[in-house]
């Protein structure tokens, strides 16, 4: 499920309580992972089932398109899609700078319609894609297969899964573009999961909480309605940092993207030998 930074109109027609969605839905439940054992406080069925119902059927439509090629989308879209295309290639260009992609296992968490996991299986990487909606599941196979050669292909597997769900362990886990949809609480939650899933890195997105940000998603606010009324939520970089270093990461790379419409940061977090 891969969504804008943020959207002051045009965005997400969710309910607050929707924008709470996968992060462990349904039970407490206890983990392991690479000898660790934690506990997840998981959220009600309810809301991911809200946010999975959205980007199934009518968010799906709308995301499709702008991460897509098509051109028939307008002016804001265009700045998401270019936006989102920027961060992606923040992160590609890490991969290729370390020259390591080939053979190593990546986790895409949240793949939407495959924009990261698609671009890494092409570099030799042995991805595992993962997604709340079936549909854009759907998509980002049918891209994959349509994309790459056939090779290339097979190295990306593609799953319907909420986060807490997930299992195994790779050398790099990525979740881009997907917490902006969760309070601080549960991104906690949420990075906690995710690291149990990683060998050597970790990489998040979140849409940066700024007083100029804050500012403009107040405004954005200003204009309800099912195609205008976005809920989202921004945050300080240095909680991240903060859940980050909890969990034994240290940031290694920061990059940003800023846009009319888009706006996002991508953290590079490595274990330290």
């Amino acid at each position: 499920m891969e969504s804008p930074a943020f959207i002051p109109s045009g965005g997400l027609s969710l309910s607050p309580s929707a924008t709470r969605a996968h992060v462990c839905g349904g039970r407490r439940r206890a983990t392991a992972a690479a000898g660790r054992v934690w506990m997840v406080n998981e959220i009600g069925q309810n809301d991911k089932e809200e946010v999975r119902e959205y980007f199934t059927n009518d968010g799906f439509g709308r995301w499709n398109k702008i991460y897509s090629d098509d051109e028939s989308i307008n002016a804001v879209q265009k700045d998401i899609r270019e936006g989102h295309a920027k961060t992606v290639e923040t992160i590609l260009s890490w991969v290729d700078e370390d020259g390591d992609a080939q053979g190593q296992t990546f986790c895409d968490a949240g793949c939407g319609v495959g924009s990261l996991a698609i671009p890494l299986a092409s570099r030799g990487a042995l991805v595992t894609a993962s997604d709340i909606s079936p549909t854009m599941v759907a998509e980002a196979q049918r891209r994959a297969v349509e994309e790459l050669p056939a090779s290339a292909a097979s190295l990306a597997t593609f799953q319907t899964s909420d986060l807490c769900d997930l299992n195994g362990f790779y050398d790099t886990v990525a979740c881009v573009d997907v917490m902006i949809h969760y309070p601080q609480e549960d991104v906690n939650k949420m990075i906690s999961s995710l690291s149990a899933l990683a060998k050597r890195r970790l990489i998040v997105s979140f849409a940066p909480k700024t007083l100029a940000y804050s500012l403009l998603k107040k405004v954005g606010e200003f204009f309800p309605g099912p195609s205008k009324a976005t809920r989202a939520y921004l945050h300080a970089e240095s909680d991240v940092v903060a859940a980050l270093e909890a969990e034994g990461w240290t940031v290694k790379r920061r990059g940003s993207t800023a846009s009319k419409f888009y706006f996002s940061n991508v953290l590079e977090a490595v274990r330290e030998a």
